[in-house]
């Protein structure tokens, strides 16, 4: 099983990930609270070490942005979580080779053939809405949902030490967690060091 922290922002947050040995760390340019610049992301790149692998988190963003911070090796993998569609994702494709992970936000009504059709991205993220809410999902939704799945997903939304274990139990293919790890609004060293653990440890 695999984990992502996602929204590192402070250099002391990249001190904790290199300590913990998550598979995935998340710098988002996207509007939010923990939004970094490129030239930021890319001093954090550097101190990353090596065997972690840093993800952009984008919203709608122009894919020649994305392009360049994947080209420059900043981020080595691209999650979408705005309205982009096929066509976006072709133009994206001919720009670099960046693997994908698509967020889809559960919601009452949501269509899961939106979902199941994309076939250009190489991953999926299930999340209960925007980035970060650290709010749960009705996750016995999954069982239907993955049941016609051909891509590995990321587990995501209000997870922490509390319901990790049951989070892990569904089996996806990564937790992917963000504020569960955080105390007063940003990464909490003990919080991170904790959970990656016991994702490492699950049986």
């Amino acid at each position: 099983m695999k984990i992502k922290i996602c929204g590192l922002f402070r250099e002391a947050d990249i001190g904790y990930a290199n300590e913990a040995m998550p598979d995935y760390i998340g710098f988002v340019f996207a509007p939010s609270c923990r939004q970094l610049t490129a030239t930021q992301a890319s001093a954090f790149r550097v101190r990353l070490r090596e065997g972690i692998t840093p993800v952009g988190v984008f919203v709608d963003a122009p894919v020649e942005s994305i392009a360049a911070l994947y080209k420059e090796g900043i981020i080595a993998l691209a999650q979408l979580h705005g309205h982009e569609d096929t066509a976006y994702i072709t133009a994206l494709k001919r720009l670099c080779s960046v693997p994908l992970i698509k967020a889809v936000r559960i919601a009452t009504g949501y269509n899961t053939q939106h979902a199941l059709s994309m076939d250009a991205v190489d991953f999926f993220l299930f999340d209960n809405g925007a980035g970060g809410t650290g709010h749960t999902f009705d996750w016995g939704i999954l069982s239907e949902l993955t049941a016609r799945l051909r891509k590995p997903y990321f587990l995501a939304g209000g997870i922490n030490g509390d319901n990790i274990t049951a989070a892990l139990a569904l089996k996806p293919f990564a937790v992917d967690v963000s504020s569960g790890v955080e105390t007063n609004g940003v990464k909490d060293r003990t919080k991170m060091l904790s959970l990656v653990q016991q994702v490492r440890t699950w049986r």
